[in-house]
C-alpha cells in the first residue's frame, strides 16, 4: 500500500501548530515509520523515493526545510504568502511532502471519512464489473501504472466503487480511475479516497464527468477558441484536415494529463492543478501545440493524433520546466473565457430547444399519424361497407331483371304453346308484354346508370380522401382500386346480360313471327293447290256440258276465281317480303349476339384476373 511520507518537525515548528495538525503530523510520521519496514513501498528504507517512470531520486534532505516550513505554517502560508506558494508550487511539489501538500490543498485533512468509506464498501452498484474490466486492461497497457505492485488494483477498484455508490448520478467514469490511481501513489486508500472526493466536488470534475458531459465540451469549445486567437495557422490548419479539438483534448481534461504524460510530467501539472484548478490544463495543452506547432503542420489528421498521443509525451517528459514555462507565457483571459462559456452556453440552449421541439413534433406527429391511421381505418371500412351495400343492390336488381325476363320467357313458349296462328287477341297481349319488358329493361338501364354515377361519386370522394391524406397505405390504396374495378366490371357484365337477354327476347319473337308467317304460307299454299283441283274439276265438267253453257259458267267462274286468286297472291308475295326482311333482322341478331357473347368472356377474363 501506498504511503504518505512527512519528516519529523522541529520543536521551533511543532510549537506553532494547532492540536489538530499535530495529531495529523503524528499520524502521518507513524504511517512513514511502518512503510520504512514495507520493502514493497514506493519508499526506501533510506528515505529515498523510487519513481517507477522516472530515474531520478529524490533526497529527502533536499529542500526539505522549505516545505518542512510551508507543511508546519500551512494557515501562514495559505492566506498570507499565497503568491509565494504558487511560485513553489510551480517549480514542483518536494515529492516527500507532495501527499500533505495535496491533502491540504483541498482541505482534505480537515475532513474524516474512514466511517463513511468503510459503509460505502460494504454496499453493491451495478458498476463494479466495469470499473474490474477498466482496471485490469489500463494495469497492462498504460505506462502511469508501469512498474506498480499488482496490490495497488484493489485499493483502486475500493475508491472508484465507494465513490459510485456515493453519487449515483455520476457514477464510474474511465478518466476518474488514472486520478485516483495517482492519489494511491502518494498516500493511503482511505486518504487517497478523502481527497478524490474533494476534488469531484470543487474542483469541477463531478461536472466533467456527469453523463451529459456539458462541461467537457464547454472546456473543449474554450481551448478551440484559444487555438483559434493565439494559433490561427494550426487552427487552420486542423480545420482543413478536419481535426476536431475533442479529438485530442478530450482526454487532458478528464484525466489532468494523466493518460497523456508521463508520471514526471503528470506530477508536475497535478501539483499545479491542486493549487489552481483547471486553468492549468487549457495552459498546458495550449503549450504543448505552441511546441509542437511546427511538426503539426507537417502532419495529416491520422499523423496529427498519432504525435499528439505518443511523439509530443516524450517531448515534454524531456523538460517539465520548460513545458511549465511555456505554460504560464499563454495568454489566458478570465473575461475572455467567461465569453466563450457564454457562447457555448448559447449554442447549447438553443440545441436543447431545438431538441425539445424536435420532440414536441415528434410527438405531434405521432398523434397526428395516431389519428390519421384512425380515420383511414373508419374511412376505409365505410367505404368498404358502402361498396358492399352497392353491390348487394346491384345483384338484387340483376337477380329481378332475370327473374322478370324469365317470366317473359315462359309466358312466351305457353303462347307459342297454346296457338299455331295467333289471333288478333294473342298478338296484342304479346305486344302489351313485350312493351312492358321494354319499360321494365329502361328502368333497369336507368337503375345501372344511376348505379354508375353513384359510383363515380364514391370514386371521386375517394381520390379526394386520398389527396388530403398523403399517409394513406398503397395496399389499401391498391385493394380499394381492385375492388372499384370489380364493381365496374360487375356493371358491364350486368349491362351485357341485359342487352344479351334483350336481344335473345327479340330474336324469339322473330322465330315466333317467322314461325306464324311460315304456317300462314303452308296454308295459303294448301288453299291454292284446293284452287287448283277445283279448277280442274271445273274443266273437267266442262267437256260434259255444252260448249255455251261450259263458256258462261267457265266464264263466270274463272271471273269468280280470278277475283278471289288475285287478293291471295297479294298476300303470298307481302308474306314473302316479310319473311326476308324478318331473316334478315335474323341474321343481323345472331351477329350481334354472337359480338356481346364475345364481349362477355373478355369482361369475365378481365374480371378473373383482376
Amino acid at each position: 500500500m501506498d504511503s504518505l511520507s512527512v519528516p519529523p518537525s522541529s520543536s521551533h515548528h511543532s510549537s506553532q501548530l494547532s492540536p489538530d495538525e499535530r495529531k495529523l503530523l503524528a499520524k502521518l510520521e507513524e504511517q512513514n515509520r511502518l512503510l520504512e519496514t514495507d520493502s514493497k513501498s514506493l519508499y526506501s528504507v533510506n528515505g529515498v523515493l523510487r519513481s517507477p517512470c522516472s530515474s531520478k531520486i529524490f533526497s529527502f534532505e533536499e529542500d526539505s526545510s522549505t516545505w518542512g516550513c510551508v507543511v508546519d505554517n500551512w494557515d501562514e502560508w495559505s492566506k498570507k504568502k499565497v503568491k509565494q506558494l504558487k511560485e513553489m508550487i510551480r517549480k514542483g511539489i518536494h515529492p516527500h511532502f507532495r501527499p500533505t501538500v495535496w491533502q491540504m490543498l483541498c482541505n482534505a485533512h480537515s475532513v474524516s471519512v474512514r466511517e463513511q468509506y468503510s459503509e460505502l464498501l460494504q454496499k453493491t452498484c451495478p458498476c463494479e464489473k466495469v470499473i474490474e474490466k477498466d482496471l485490469s486492461r489500463i494495469f497492462s497497457q498504460h505506462q502511469l501504472f508501469q512498474g506498480l505492485h499488482s496490490s495497488i488494483q484493489q485499493p483502486l477498484f475500493n475508491v472508484l466503487k465507494a465513490y459510485s455508490v456515493l453519487d449515483h448520478e455520476v457514477g464510474y467514469n474511465q478518466g476518474s480511475a488514472f486520478i485516483a490511481g495517482l492519489l494511491l501513489m502518494q498516500m493511503p486508500e482511505v486518504e487517497a479516497f478523502g481527497v478524490f472526493l474533494r476534488l469531484m466536488q470543487d474542483f469541477r470534475l463531478r461536472e466533467l464527468y456527469r453523463p451529459r458531459m456539458v462541461e467537457l465540451g464547454c472546456c473543449v469549445f474554450q481551448l478551440e477558441g484559444l487555438i483559434q486567437d493565439q494559433l490561427p495557422e494550426l487552427y487552420s490548419h486542423f480545420q482543413t484536415h478536419a481535426f476536431y479539438t475533442s479529438t485530442f483534448s478530450s482526454s487532458w481534461f478528464l484525466t489532468v494529463f494523466l493518460s497523456c504524460l508521463p508520471l514526471t510530467a503528470a506530477n508536475r501539472v497535478f501539483d499545479i492543478f491542486m493549487c489552481e484548478g483547471l486553468e492549468i490544463v487549457f495552459r498546458v495543452g495550449m503549450a504543448i501545440l505552441q511546441m509542437t506547432q511546427t511538426e503539426l503542420l507537417k502532419l495529416d489528421m491520422e499523423g496529427m493524433t498519432q504525435f499528439l498521443e505518443k511523439t509530443a509525451p516524450q517531448q515534454m517528459d524531456r523538460d517539465p520546466g520548460r513545458m511549465i514555462t511555456t505554460a504560464y507565457q499563454i495568454k489566458y483571459d478570465s473575461k475572455r473565457m467567461k465569453k466563450l462559456e457564454k457562447e457555448y452556453t448559447a449554442i447549447k440552449m438553443k440545441e436543447m430547444e431545438e431538441q425539445e421541439e424536435m420532440k414536441k413534433l415528434h410527438s405531434e406527429n405521432k398523434l397526428l399519424r395516431q389519428r390519421i391511421d384512425t380515420l383511414e381505418k373508419r374511412f376505409c371500412e365505410d367505404a368498404v361497407w358502402k361498396l358492399g351495400q352497392e353491390c348487394a343492390r346491384i345483384r338484387l336488381r340483376e337477380a329481378e331483371h332475370r327473374h322478370v325476363l324469365k317470366q317473359m320467357e315462359i309466358k312466351m313458349l305457353l303462347m307459342e304453346k297454346s296457338s299455331t296462328v295467333p289471333d288478333e287477341v294473342s298478338m296484342q297481349y304479346l305486344h302489351e308484354q313485350l312493351v312492358g319488358g321494354k319499360l321494365r329493361e329502361a328502368e333497369a338501364l336507368t337503375g345501372l346508370r344511376e348505379i354508375k354515377h353513384h359510383i363515380k361519386d364514391l370514386e371521386e370522394k375517394w381520390q379526394m380522401q386520398q389527396k388530403g391524406s398523403s399517409s394513406v397505405s398503397d395496399l389499401q390504396g391498391e385493394l380499394m382500386s381492385v375492388r372499384f374495378r370489380e364493381v365496374h366490371a360487375q356493371v358491364q357484365l350486368t349491362q351485357s346480360r341485359h342487352q344479351l337477354l334483350q336481344l335473345q327476347t327479340q330474336d324469339q319473337l322473330c322465330s315466333l313471327q317467322l314461325k306464324r308467317i311460315t304456317e300462314r304460307m303452308h296454308s295459303q299454299h294448301e288453299r291454292l293447290q284446293d284452287i287448283m283441283m277445283q279448277n280442274q274439276r271445273l274443266h273437267s265438267l266442262l267437256g260434259q256440258t255444252t260448249e255455251e253453257e261450259q263458256h258462261k259458267r267457265l266464264g263466270r267462274r274463272i271471273s269468280y276465281e280470278s277475283h278471289q286468286q288475285a287478293p291471295d297472291d297479294e298476300e303470298q308475295e307481302e308474306d314473302v317480303t316479310a319473311v326476308r326482311k324478318l331473316q334478315d333482322q335474323i341474321a343481323q341478331l345472331q351477329a350481334q349476339i354472337r359480338r356481346l357473347s364475345r364481349q362477355k368472356e373478355a369482361t369475365r377474363l378481365q374480371h378473373n384476373d383482376t
